[in-house]
């Protein structure tokens, strides 16, 4: 009835009671559970399309519409669903089909406002993430004569984090210009703040004159990473009681990083930012082989050291994912495996500062030397500041 009611709206042939009827039938000779009966009906439903789309042909020479014939074996579908027992899939159907009818408008003039590069970019996307990630070994890949195990599914995926927040950045600074990329960076480190550097840096490639909003679109990401682990921190330990020692430092990277990228940025500039495309496909790829080296150079220094300590795993750990760091020390101190607040404090600390560095040194392969520069200052300024805090607690 939902199909129906939009294609009658819409003064179609076919309205609430033939796809309401339509349905029904599906329904009862799924109940009936005769395949020949059920194929039959989709026949029948088929040549019914056709018969109206032909009409509706001559009607309008200009152009066959297809959707009143699709519409009406989707309704058949939802009404072989229901009946099968799966409810929640039928509903599903009927209501994305409904609202694909409704947003017929703006579904055409957003099609139609594409570029060939927005297309191809999507396809690109659609490709690493829906067709490569699910190939990829789920399981711990060992290497051997290193020593080192890799999550091949975890590196690709920060190749996807890279192309996404691409994307989003695209459409972001499409609305908002050159102050859009800061606005990503946050919203992107929320995701992966290592992921924003490789956005960042296709973006300064393309724009240079747009390298002081890509420095505070990498503060910002720093700042969202740190709010990140600052929120594992505390629902994770209120139970136990709060680490209140790592609030304070963890507060002083967030609050440190906003301070600069507001000041580096000229926000009263005006940039003119049409990106080529939303995404540079071999930036996102060189990205993620760098980020591979990364990895495979903390797998070996962990190999070197064992079980030495807390404070490298959490290191290396911060490398790949501060927020996984960070979690591991606050759930061994929700164990007892670490009795000491200030153990725990020290490990979610150097996992952050690792996650910072980590994206300072991603820069240093940029073209755009006040880029990387830049943000490896402004990194260390935070970061002596974060640290300076954490002193001050510890004495």
């Amino acid at each position: 009835m939902f199909l129906g009611l939009e294609r009658e709206w819409s003064e179609k042939s076919a309205g609430i009671r033939t796809f309401a009827l339509i349905s029904l039938l599906a329904a009862v000779f799924t109940l009936t559970e005769n395949s020949t009966l059920l194929i039959v009906g989709g026949i029948l439903v088929i040549t019914q399309g056709v018969l109206l789309a032909i009409q509706g042909l001559m009607a309008d020479r200009e152009r066959l519409s297809l959707t009143t014939s699709v519409s009406m074996l989707v309704a058949y579908g939802i009404g072989s669903l229901a009946a099968s027992g799966a409810r929640l899939e039928a509903v599903t159907v009927a209501v994305i089909s409904s609202l694909l009818l409704v947003l017929k408008r703006e579904l055409h003039s957003f099609a139609g406002g594409l570029s060939r590069e927005e297309v191809r970019s999507a396809t690109e996307f659609a490709i690493i993430a829906f067709v490569v990630y699910p190939l990829l070994p789920p399981d711990p890949v060992s290497v051997p004569r290193i020593d080192v195990t890799l999550e091949l599914r975890t590196i690709w995926l920060m190749v996807v984090f890279v192309a996404g927040i691409g994307i989003l950045n695209y459409a972001v600074v499409q609305s908002y210009g050159g102050r859009g990329i800061a606005i990503t960076g946050f919203f992107g480190g929320l995701a992966s703040s290592t992921a924003v550097v490789g956005t960042m840096m296709d973006h300064v490639k393309q724009r240079p004159e747009a390298s002081s909003y890509a420095v505070a679109a990498i503060l910002l990401a720093d700042a969202a990473m740190a709010l990140r682990n600052l929120l594992i921190t505390v629902l994770f330990t209120i139970s136990q009681g709060v680490l209140v020692e790592a609030i304070v430092p963890l507060g002083a990277v967030i609050v440190g990083s906003i301070v600069v990228a507001a000041y580096t940025a000229d926000w009263s500039q005006t940039i003119e930012m049409n990106l080529d495309s939303p995404f540079s496909l071999q930036n996102a790829l060189t990205f993620g082989g760098v980020f591979l080296l990364v990895v495979v150079a903390g797998g070996v220094a962990s190999a070197r050291f064992g079980t030495a300590g807390l404070y490298v795993t959490s290191a290396i750990s911060g490398l790949v994912s501060s927020a996984g760091a960070t979690t591991s020390a606050v759930l061994l101190y929700r164990s007892g495996t670490i009795q000491s607040e200030q153990t725990a404090m020290i490990a979610i600390l150097i996992a952050t500062a690792s996650s910072i560095v980590v994206k300072a040194a991603l820069t240093a392969p940029s073209p755009n030397r006040k880029f990387a520069t830049q943000v490896a200052i402004w990194s260390s300024v935070v970061l002596g500041g974060a640290s300076l805090m954490a002193v001050a607690l510890l004495m």
